[in-house]
């Protein structure tokens, strides 16, 4: 990642971030960080994570979760690579969102690539066999699809990238 000095940003787990004026374009994505995403980390259901520039201000954020994902849902060539559990342990990426000043300057790259990393460090406590990601629209879907995600097995908007692609790209 950069130092401080040349990438103006931080990224923190939730806490008390101003969220209200956070607007991505996307209600639902909106809605979640101002009303919902606090719940959910109370509940352990989510851990939501927040983009902040010097000000503290909230330009983007992304939530992990844990997951399990059915060996049948991965593709055959894929499938093949892991054990023959009926369910294998995995990470949700389940929300990624730049807030629309901010859109436009690859902040949803860097926020990916922040989730990723997460993901990747926390299987040295906890295993994941890779990251799945839920694409809320085409233009989402598009945008996992350029960094190395496949689809799952009957569902276009589920997508998938090992921890072994993701350790790579790290690398």
């Amino acid at each position: 990642m950069r130092s401080q000095s040349s990438f103006p940003y931080t990224f923190e787990p939730l806490g008390d971030h101003d969220r209200t004026a956070f607007s991505c374009g996307i209600p639902e994505l909106d809605n979640y960080l101002v009303h919902q995403a606090s719940q959910d980390a109370k509940r352990k259901v989510a851990a939501p994570f927040v983009m902040v520039d010097s000000n503290r201000r909230v330009v983007g954020y992304y939530t992990l979760s844990a997951y399990g994902i059915r060996l049948a849902k991965l593709r055959p060539e894929l499938a093949k690579k892991f054990p023959k559990y009926p369910l294998l342990p995995a990470t949700l990426l389940g929300r990624l969102a730049v807030s629309k000043a901010s859109q436009g300057q690859k902040l949803g790259q860097v926020l990916l690539m922040d989730a990723l990393h997460r993901a990747c460090e926390n299987t040295k406590e906890v295993a994941s066999i890779g990251v799945v990601a839920e694409a809320i629209d085409e233009n989402a879907r598009k945008f996992y699809l350029h960094h190395q995600f496949i689809p799952l097995a009957e569902h276009a908007r589920k997508l998938f990238i090992s921890m072994r692609t993701i350790d790579s790209a790290l690398r």
